[in-house]
């Protein structure tokens, strides 16, 4: 099977979930720099948030790029990412409410590191799928550490939460700093292989 019909879906899950989280910013009564401040942290988790769904959909869509067909497996290991991605703006949202309270703050980084296992999941199925036919994207992942570094820290901002949401939230800005800049590999080994 292609992946046009994975691609589209996955898309449109991300758009939607972009959108949800953009309706829940509500707009100050006031048209001074106080009555932002209110809604400052609901705005900073959305542009948080925002970013992680950006580059989601950016290295998804690399990835897919280095993809001739899926099987069952990769259908549901999509599904599996996007289901945690679609709980994005549930976190962003409670957390930005609560102004980046302790537990909040600490399930968001639970959905995060639960998207970066389903992320890791769906890269190993779609390699498992392509055996040795395409080694384009076998070769690009490597030994993914970027991937790794980013959920062991997810794996400590979790109970960082619980001592201080601070730490917690520079950390989830660090790996989305990490992300940030699209990952060249895919990319650079599909363009030398055209």
């Amino acid at each position: 099977m292609k992946t046009t019909r994975i691609e589209a879906f996955s898309d449109a899950v991300i758009a939607i979930a972009m959108t949800i989280m953009v309706l829940e910013l509500k707009v100050p009564h006031g048209a001074d720099f106080e009555s932002l401040r209110p809604v400052l942290p609901i705005f900073l988790s959305y542009v948080l948030s925002f970013i992680y769904l950006g580059i989601y959909w950016n290295n998804h869509h690399h990835m897919l790029q280095a993809t001739h067909s899926v099987n069952g497996t990769v259908l549901w290991a999509n599904l599996h990412l996007l289901f945690w991605l679609s709980l994005i703006p549930f976190g962003t949202a409670w957390m930005g409410e609560n102004h980046f309270d302790t537990l909040p703050t600490a399930v968001y980084g639970v959905i995060l590191l639960c998207a970066a296992i389903a992320y890791t999941i769906l890269q190993t199925s779609i390699v498992r799928h392509h055996n040795n036919e395409n080694k384009l994207l076998k070769e690009a992942i490597g030994n993914d550490l970027k991937g790794k570094v980013s959920m062991a820290f997810y794996v400590i901002s979790i109970p960082s939460a619980f001592l201080s949401p601070l730490i917690s939230c520079a950390i989830y800005v660090l790996v989305a700093a990490i992300w940030l800049v699209p990952d060249p590999r895919i990319e650079k080994r599909y363009n030398n292989s055209e």
